[in-house]
């Protein structure tokens, strides 16, 4: 399918058969326990598929007179190989794609066909003014919401122009794997200037504070990333994703040696937090102090002093909002991980966790309003005045952040059988420097919607995920194990939208 796609495409995925990648979604316990039946993938058994982002469309929606939305628009194409006849491929897409952009539209959609490039040519429109297109030749289906973007995929097909396959970056893919992709330099770039105008937009009122996000994020990402490529499985503890991150070798060889792991990471950390946390993460370094000095290495790298000189101020900002003063004599002793949880979708129920030796010198690294009037010995909470963060010691451990999240550790702490870690989909290896444990409580029903078309059962249903990253001397390798899968959160990011 990569012969099919332009070798310019900045991001590409493709599935040999798009039944099988999509098996594992709706075999999956959550999704069972969501939808009110199975969807038949038959129609789709055997179809190949390749998708390629060729561009982004920024616009900007004005709310009031005051205020505006940026959106983000792919400028995609679908290929489909169904290896049927003409005459069932024209069908599939008069039917199954024109009922898809009518979901996707809603109401009030005209269809349009005509003769062109030797085979059937469609184009929807909605009410709005929104198009999509496709063209059927032979058993090939290219469906997009972008006519240039087709364009470039039949000059591709005459030989008029090279594939991305030709580019060599596609790595060939084993039998047991579900679907895969490739994000090339360019398309690091692009997106990076959209992470930044995002993060900037959610991080505060503050005109300054986004403007450096939304200039110095992007530089430093385009710096510090060169591509990046993804793998999905099957496994026995659910959907495996890949993700190999390649970076200069600068500073992946500087981020290997100083983001190392202690080599056989102690998680059991995590079982002081409650099965339904949102999400926990454990930062398993070999020495947590060299790890926090060298974080600002690729921004040295990449940026310029003065923008170097924000970010270090933005960090520093973001740790002192959990209540660490002196980052360098928090890490300086940490004999373990540190774990940093949230116990909500806002920063408000985050917390951090780990393992104390020395009392005293801990507690000196953090503000002084958490420093004061705490017990030891009782393992009393310390909070501050304005109730916001809070603080206690108990069992040679740590425990502050958000002063809602902390009383309730403080109520219910310790190990327990329903605890984080044992709800984890698998085992993981302890020379992963960072591991994620969190819970999914939306995707299972924004996917068994969109795949069945239909209200799915009123019940809430929770799916449990884990992630672990590695840092070598070509850059991150970064694996999940989750119910759903990067095929599942680009369905249910279909469905929200």
């Amino acid at each position: 399918m990569r012969s099919l796609v332009p070798a310019d495409s900045l991001v590409y995925l493709e599935a040999n058969d798009l039944a099988a990648a999509l098996q594992p979604i709706v075999d999956s316990k959550p999704f069972q326990q969501a939808a009110k039946s199975k969807p038949d993938f038959a129609v789709l058994k055997g179809v190949q598929l390749a998708v390629a982002v060729t561009g982004f469309e920024t616009t900007e929606e004005k709310l009031t007179d005051e205020n505006s939305v940026g959106r983000v628009q792919p400028r995609f194409v679908a290929v489909a190989d169904t290896h049927a006849w003409n005459y069932q491929a024209v069908a599939f897409a008069d039917q199954k794609l024109g009922q898809f952009v009518t979901d996707i539209y809603g109401a009030d959609v005209t269809q349009g066909v005509i003769d062109k490039n030797n085979g059937k040519y469609f184009t929807w429109t909605s009410n709005d003014g929104r198009k999509s297109y496709a063209q059927v030749t032979d058993s090939i289906i290219y469906f997009g919401n972008d006519e240039s973007a087709i364009d470039k995929c039949l000059a591709v097909r005459r030989g008029e122009a090279d594939s991305i396959a030709k580019t060599g970056k596609v790595q060939t893919a084993d039998a047991r794997t579900l679907a895969s992709g490739y994000i090339s330099t360019d398309g690091v770039a692009q997106i990076a200037s959209i992470i930044g105008l995002k993060l900037a937009a959610e991080i505060g009122e503050d005109a300054e504070v986004q403007s450096a996000i939304a200039g110095i994020l992007p530089q430093l990402i385009r710096g510090s990333i060169t591509e990046v490529s993804w793998t999905a499985t099957n496994t026995d503890h659910g959907i495996e994703d890949k993700y190999s991150i390649t970076m200069p070798v600068n500073i992946a060889e500087t981020l290997n040696d100083t983001m190392a792991s202690m080599g056989d990471g102690d998680l059991s950390i995590f079982r002081w937090l409650p099965g339904d946390v949102s999400t926990a993460t454990i930062y398993n370094f070999r020495n947590s102090l060299i790890a926090w000095r060298f974080l600002m290495f690729p921004a040295r790298k990449t940026l310029d002093p003065l923008s170097t000189r924000a970010v270090e101020a933005i960090i520093a900002g973001m740790i002192e909002e959990y209540g660490i003063a002196d980052a360098d004599r928090f890490l300086e002793d940490n004999p373990g991980g540190i774990v940093t949880a949230r116990f909500s979708d806002d920063e408000e129920g985050s917390v951090v966790m780990r393992n104390v030796s020395d009392v005293r010198k801990v507690d000196s690294a953090l503000i002084k309003e958490l420093q004061t009037g705490t017990h030891h010995d009782q393992g009393d909470i310390s909070q501050t005045k304005d109730g916001d963060l809070a603080k206690f010691y108990r069992d040679g451990k740590l425990i502050f952040g958000s002063a809602s999240a902390v009383r309730k550790l403080y109520s219910d702490t310790g190990p327990n059988t329903r605890n984080l870690l044992d709800l984890a989909p698998r085992t993981f290896d302890p020379k992963s420097a960072v591991v994620t444990i969190g819970n999914d409580n939306e995707t299972a029903a924004k996917v068994s919607e969109f795949l069945l078309s239909q209200q799915t059962r009123n019940v809430p249903v929770r799916s449990t995920y884990s992630a672990e990253t590695k840092f070598t001397k070509t850059g991150i390798e970064r694996r999940t194990i989750s119910d759903f899968g990067l095929i599942g959160s680009i369905i249910a990011q279909l469905a929200a939208d």
